[in-house]
């Protein structure tokens, strides 16, 4: 799994540099979003999608781990820049309700604080 990480004051950047987020990825991501919990050493959470073309079911579960885990801090999670195929999976599935989706990484930052 190719990802970037990046931490702007309390706020970590999850850049996912995966085409698809799908069954084959999404027990490594729900590991990589426990691990970084552990360390604890953030309070928010952006999800960078820009690159994800395609995503399924356990792709989003894979995202609803980390939504848990930020909420039981009392943190902030943010989905940024998802491609219209993911977010039309977002809208369907009703997760539109549940998880806050920003147009860019920026819009994300400047959501959060």
């Amino acid at each position: 799994m190719n990802y970037q990480t990046n931490k702007i004051g309390e706020t970590l950047i999850f850049k996912l540099n995966e085409k698809r987020l799908d069954t084959n990825i999404s027990g490594l991501l729900k590991g990589e979003f426990t691990l970084a919990f552990k360390e604890g050493n953030f309070s928010n959470l952006i999800i960078d999608l820009s690159e994800v073309e395609s995503c399924d079911s356990s792709g989003l579960s894979a995202i609803l781990v980390a939504n848990r885990l930020i909420s039981s801090t009392n943190g902030k999670i943010r989905i940024a820049s998802p491609k219209e195929k993911v977010m039309n999976l977002i809208k369907v599935t009703k997760l539109d309700r549940v998880l806050s989706v920003s147009d860019s990484v920026e819009d994300a930052i400047a959501e959060i604080v």
